[in-house]
């Protein structure tokens, strides 16, 4: 049985929190920009966004990125499952914030700062993550966590969000059984 890590109280409070310490590290929301990785990292940074955006009085701008093409495992994944890009602003010179769901080896993010390299120079690049379950395989952390939630590398960590469908957003911890069989399916 899946063990429930956070629930939907609990995912509020920690992007409060975030969005807080975001405004605080940049000094205001001027030249900020949020950009979720896809899929999950996309709901969380619209809602850190509305978060930010609320507390300050403007609007956060906010966009996709698909990383799928960046991955160095794409040629050992079984049908990758390509997803928008939509980046409805410039991001030179910015202060672009990757949001994403799970952090785990650092090879997703890897990824996402070529992908966001590929289309401009941002002044500076910054990793917002839901929960960060460590077992890292390269030098990246990140600068807000909402969550460190220690796993064994057999283990996964699956977050639920209404917006992808589930009745109410949770953070899961799977057994190794069940993330094979999951993985299976």
């Amino acid at each position: 049985m899946a063990k429930k890590l956070l629930d939907a109280q609990d995912i509020d409070r920690a992007l409060t929190r975030m969005g807080h310490e975001i405004i605080e590290k940049n000094k205001g929301p001027e030249g900020l920009c949020l950009v979720g990785i896809q899929r999950g990292g996309v709901h969380l940074a619209r809602r850190l966004a509305q978060k930010i955006g609320r507390t300050e009085g403007t609007e956060i701008p906010v966009g996709s990125l698909d990383i799928t093409f960046y991955r160095d495992d794409l040629r050992i994944r079984r049908q990758p499952q390509v997803r928008e890009t939509h980046l409805p602003f410039d991001v030179n010179d910015k202060k672009v914030v990757l949001v994403d769901d799970v952090f785990f080896t650092g090879r997703s993010i890897r990824a996402a700062i070529d992908a966001i390299m590929d289309v401009g120079r941002p002044a500076l690049v910054q990793l917002a993550v839901l929960v960060d379950r460590g077992h890292r395989e390269l030098p990246i952390r990140a600068d807000y966590v909402g969550k460190n939630i220690p796993t064994s590398r057999a283990e996964r960590v699956e977050v639920q969000l209404r917006e992808e469908g589930y009745e109410e957003d949770a953070v899961l911890l799977l057994s190794p059984q069940e993330a094979q069989r999951d993985a299976s399916e």
